[in-house]
């Protein structure tokens, strides 16, 4: 899956570790997941989107969809 993690992440300058302690996981799971090791979980990922104030579907996207 993709996702723009990386970039709304360095737009507030924050560093992995102050992500992964706002979302209460670990700095490595931040890690793979904005480098598309790990997909997150429903939960994580609506976690994710109420920290940005945007929609899930604004910060990951399916590399398979067609549109």
């Amino acid at each position: 899956m993709n996702n723009r993690l990386r970039v709304l992440r360095a737009e507030r300058s924050w560093s992995q570790q102050d992500l992964a302690e706002r979302l209460e996981v670990s700095r490595q799971s931040v890690n793979a997941i904005e480098t598309g090791r790990y997909d997150p979980s429903l939960p994580l990922a609506f976690k994710i989107a109420d920290l940005f104030g945007l929609t899930i579907e604004e910060i990951f996207t399916n590399p398979n969809r067609k549109d």
